[in-house]
């Protein structure tokens, strides 16, 4: 075969090996972007599992977690594409445990052994201090005893100052329970100096109004006759630590 003959062969030969190469390498791209995929949809897929089982378990921070985590890292993925719609609520179960946590650390519970007895009370300070004489505001105390002689009773603590010369025969508090309508409540004022404490008399209609409030309003008179109003986060009050007050 002639020299000049043979170019058109060569060329169609090299073109051929060309095509085949471009070929190949569309071919292990396309490999690549299959193996990265699967890759990827597996992965969501094992958050989606970790999500699921903490979502079924009542885990709802943990399924949080996991579900964010997924969102974030996979958002392409058929996992992500069927949990996002369930995420929001999610969220907010999760956001109700965490506050619930925080109202239950905001209680304090004690046991104390008198005469021959033990003394339990349960006891939380005011979402916010509150002044009642002009010196500065303090902390006011909401608690709940069981005393082996005096009983049960309920009563607020100031810090500083006192209540209303009014209350130490008998006057009222203002209750109100998550923004409900008020409720005026009997109370006293003890006449002792051991401690400034006034007993809101029906320790039981206040117990009860408690145990079903998140968020409840106390208003009561001060020394100059003035009103005050104490807000407590009650909603995590544990009555298991109060024996046979539910």
């Amino acid at each position: 075969m002639k020299k000049n003959a043979m170019k058109p062969l060569l060329l169609a030969i090299a073109c051929a090996l060309a095509v085949s190469a471009c070929g190949d390498r569309e071919a292990e791209r396309a490999a690549a972007a299959a193996a990265q995929a699967a890759a990827i949809e597996q992965q969501a897929d094992e958050l989606a599992k970790k999500y699921d089982s903490a979502a079924a378990s009542g885990d709802w921070d943990m399924a949080r977690i996991h579900g964010v985590a997924l969102l974030d890292q996979y958002p392409q993925s058929t996992a992500a594409t069927r949990i996002g719609p369930t995420l929001d609520e999610v969220k907010g179960k999760a956001e109700a445990v965490r506050d619930q946590r925080r109202m239950e650390a905001l209680w304090a519970y004690a046991q104390v052994a008198i005469g021959g007895g033990s003394q339990r009370s349960a006891m939380i300070y005011s979402k916010e201090p509150v002044d009642v004489d002009g010196t500065g505001a303090k902390p006011v105390q909401l608690v709940f005893r069981d005393h082996p002689e005096w009983k049960r009773s309920s009563y607020l603590v100031l810090q500083a100052s006192d209540f209303a010369k009014a209350c130490y025969s008998r006057c009222q508090v203002t209750v109100v329970a998550d923004g409900a309508a008020p409720k005026r409540m009997a109370a006293h004022r003890p006449d002792t100096d051991e401690a400034t404490a006034m007993f809101i008399d029906d320790n039981k209609a206040l117990w009860r109004l408690v145990r079903k409030t998140k968020v409840l309003e106390v208003e009561f008179l001060v020394k100059d006759g003035s009103p005050r109003k104490a807000v407590f986060e009650t909603g995590g009050l544990d009555g298991s630590q109060m024996p046979g007050w539910d």
